[in-house]
């Protein structure tokens, strides 16, 4: 073997560097793939009402997609480490499409759900996109790897409510013409899935992972229990609970303290989905490099707590061009229509400010306080998920991350419920004070119980033992 020619400082910095033309076909699948989906999200409830369904039905609706993720995932992610990723990838985007379909000739309620349940399992393969991009990178640049994955959800977030928002502009709000562009997306992520990306689980590498089953309650606290990741994975399902109940809710919350209509949310959401594109795509590297994943995790926690602290704390003082008035007529005139943004809560009664107090006191908090709960919401999922997949065996990296995904799924599936009821019973500022706490708490628990693993204490250019400090 040429150990010493081989580590020359030209080759470990390459080893640090990360390689974007393996990673770019792997991120552009996941960003296209999200842009059918992000093309659907404002438009659900919609189509929900115009089929005869009332607030609960419309909140069950929501609910379904991250329900069926979180069957589907662990599922998915193991299929992956037996057969490899790209026959799984390239499967469920044809069920992707077919959900799609499905939904642009729905006319009735129960096909809607049957759209978004086919969709939603089949949306279960971001956990065997992150097994690709684990194959594609090593302990260096997983955590920046990972981070393209989340930059994707960034761009699409804010790219497929623009595309949605043209297409319905075309057709005169017609509810079928979105579903069929974000059908017409899937398409072309089949595409570039088969023709563009290249396996990256060898075929020797494939079927080592225990047979068990996909996923099993013993399963899961099998994996809760794990000394080297239980705890990753706790904060992984605890972090989605605080941001995705800030996501669902803030909508809600800028209503209430600062008389924001819909389309002055939609300045918000870009707000927050820059910063995140911004981390997940940029700084997240370099940060990794610097501090490590378990340093980055303590710091994503930290600064979500300061954020949602700060949050809660938001003066409520209407934004200077707000008139009571005309917001209370266009809700009125709106209905659900205009709380798509948190389906699951529109039946909520949303006091509003007085004209009286207008300013950009509250504005300017609130913007402020987004800029660390973005990055600390940014830094979180990519640096957990990479720790993780360094403290497991290689063959158990898919189930892992497949757990690590349903975690996800099943959190977004109980944040808007969650902070919505909270919100209803203690108050607007609650759901993000309490979410501040629990992240200060865990913060504290991370410090603790993570303890410096084997990635931190291997020395540079060595795979596996040796020494450390």
């Amino acid at each position: 073997m040429q150990t010493s020619p081989s580590q020359t400082p030209a080759t470990q910095a390459s080893d640090e560097k990360l390689n974007f033309k393996k990673i770019l076909p792997i991120f552009v699948i996941v960003l296209i793939d999200l842009l059918g989906l992000t093309i659907i999200i404002p438009l659900m409830p919609l189509y929900a009402t115009a089929l005869q369904a009332n607030a609960f039905l419309i909140g069950l609706l929501g609910a379904a997609y991250p329900i069926m993720q979180f069957i589907g995932a662990p599922l998915l992610g193991r299929l992956s480490d037996r057969y490899g990723r790209k026959p799984v990838l390239l499967i469920s985007q044809v069920g992707t499409l077919i959900g799609f379909i499905i939904l642009g000739f729905a006319n009735s309620l129960w096909i809607l759900f049957l759209a978004r349940i086919v969709d939603g399992f089949s949306g279960a393969n971001i956990s065997t996109a992150q097994a690709a991009i684990a194959d594609s990178t090593n302990e260096k640049t997983r955590t920046q790897g990972l981070g393209l994955i989340g930059a994707a959800f960034g761009l699409g977030f804010v790219i497929g409510p623009v595309i949605a928002f043209v297409s319905l502009a075309l057709s005169g709000n017609n509810y079928r013409v979105p579903a069929l562009v974000a059908a017409a997306f899937s398409l072309i992520s089949i595409l570039l899935t088969n023709f563009w990306f290249e396996e990256t689980l060898p075929v020797e590498k494939r079927g080592q992972a225990s047979g068990s089953k996909a996923l099993s309650f013993q399963m899961l606290f099998r994996a809760l229990t794990h000394p080297a990741v239980g705890l990753l994975l706790v904060l992984m399902f605890a972090q989605q609970i605080a941001f995705g109940g800030f996501e669902q809710l803030i909508s809600l919350f800028t209503l209430n303290r600062l008389g924001m209509n819909a389309s002055g949310n939609a300045v918000i959401f870009v707000f927050v989905g820059i910063i995140v594109v911004a981390v997940q795509g940029g700084f997240i590297g370099p940060w990794s490099r610097k501090l490590g994943d378990r340093r980055l995790i303590t710091m994503g926690l930290g600064l979500l707590a300061v954020g949602l602290v700060l949050m809660a704390f938001t003066p409520p003082q209407a934004v200077p061009w707000y008139s009571k008035a005309d917001t209370e007529a266009e809700l009125m005139a709106s209905g659900n229509f205009r709380t798509h943004e948190n389906p699951t809560t529109n039946n909520l009664p949303i006091e509003l400010p007085d004209d009286s107090n207008r300013g950009w006191l509250g504005l300017g908090w609130i913007l402020l306080a987004m800029i660390p709960t973005g990055i600390g919401g940014g830094v979180l999922q990519p640096s957990i998920n990479s720790l993780i997949t360094k403290r497991i065996e290689a063959n158990e990296v898919g189930g892992t991350l497949g757990i690590s995904s349903a975690l996800l799924s099943g959190a977004n599936a109980i944040a808007p419920l969650l902070g919505g009821a909270i919100f209803y019973w203690l108050g607007a500022p609650a759901p993000f004070l309490l979410g501040g706490l629990l992240m200060a708490l865990l913060m504290g628990a991370a410090l603790m119980w993570i303890k410096a693993g084997r990635e931190e204490t291997l020395a540079p250019g060595l795979a596996r033992g040796g020494g450390g400090h």
